[in-house]
């Protein structure tokens, strides 16, 4: 279970959010929405462990992993190095399985550069979940995409949740695809930015 209580949290002493609480349950799915500048990213850091200034708590497993908005992978490194280098545990063959899983078959030697943005994207969810998290979390992972290249990866990644079941938090403004992702949506408001939960 991931118990996560945010009691506050301020930026040069304005204060961008208020109290936030919420669990995550092994295997479920939970979106938070809210419009852009909201501190929906500002959870996500500290749910991370990425940011540790904040008045509060969280309980996370050690096994987790985030997708980014950019896919932060490393350009002077092959598709099947930046899954093996982050993944230590991974075989090459096991590598070569979770590259093909996402679409990328037969581009281990590419580097990100020759990749599109979508493919890009594909690797850095193989990356995700290749080491098999308790915990995955992820920021607005479809943003800037095409409208069919978007449709398409929402659904490897709703595939990949399903399959894999980590306990998920998903970032997003998007109602549709949280609707579409998540066992729970909760939806952030105010300013200082609260919780209020919406059941789908």
């Amino acid at each position: 279970m991931i118990h996560v209580d945010i009691r506050s949290k301020s930026f040069g002493g304005r204060p961008v959010l208020g109290q936030v609480r919420f669990d995550i349950r092994p295997g479920e799915t939970v979106a938070l929405l809210g419009p852009s500048g909201i501190g929906k990213s500002t959870i996500l850091r500290i749910v991370a462990g990425i940011d540790p200034d904040f008045d509060g708590t969280v309980d996370r497993p050690d096994n987790m992993a985030i997708v980014f908005q950019e896919p932060t992978l490393l350009p002077w490194r092959s598709t099947l190095k930046n899954l093996t280098l982050t993944n230590p545990g991974l075989s090459r063959n096991g590598a070569r399985a979770a590259l093909e899983r996402v679409g990328l078959r037969g581009k281990e030697r590419m580097f990100p550069g020759q990749l599109s943005l979508g493919q890009q994207r594909r690797l850095a969810l193989a990356r995700a979940f290749a080491g098999q998290p308790d915990l995955l979390i992820m920021d607005e992972p479809f943003v800037s995409l095409d409208a069919e290249t978007a449709e398409t990866m929402i659904g490897l990644t709703e595939a990949l949740i399903a399959e894999h079941r980590p306990a998920t938090l998903f970032v997003t403004h998007a109602r549709s695809e949280a609707e579409r992702l998540a066992n729970r949506i909760l939806q952030l408001r105010g300013d200082p930015a609260t919780l209020s939960p919406h059941i789908v």
